[in-house]
């Protein structure tokens, strides 16, 4: 398991932070839309080289099982940034996704924005950048 790099004072958020990425990957490998949807705000966000993917787009394809994934992990020390109630949590992560049936595996690095709402702290955004094949 990748550590965690902290910018706090103490790092307790940062833990907190990283623990939740951990528990939303965990929730996407048990493809679990409802469960997914806990760690995101309503206007969730995704870009990746596929565009822009809305939260209830992105919710849509687990439902309908048209996107599973069977594996995904952090494969990095995760950078994180505070700003106030937001912070910004970079990592390299790996992941194996099926998508119509056709398997896709992925190596990225992905930045989510989290906002800390009356909920707790949800992700606003994640950007995907796929790792450059060397």
């Amino acid at each position: 398991m990748a550590t965690t790099r902290s910018s706090t004072a103490d790092g307790s958020i940062d833990v907190l932070l990283v623990g939740l990425l951990d528990q939303w990957m965990a929730a996407i490998v048990a493809n679990d839309a409802a469960r997914i949807a806990d760690y995101m705000t309503d206007d969730w966000t995704m870009v990746s080289e596929n565009g822009i993917t809305s939260a209830a787009e992105f919710l849509a394809f687990v439902e309908s099982g048209a996107l599973t994934h069977s594996a995904m992990q952090r494969a990095s020390e995760a950078s994180i940034k505070h700003y106030g109630k937001v912070a910004v949590l970079t990592v390299r992560a790996t992941n194996t996704a099926h998508y119509q049936g056709e398997r896709f595996d992925a190596d990225e690095w992905t930045t989510d924005v989290f906002v800390e709402t009356e909920q707790g702290w949800r992700c606003s955004l994640t950007q995907i950048t796929a790792v450059a094949a060397r």
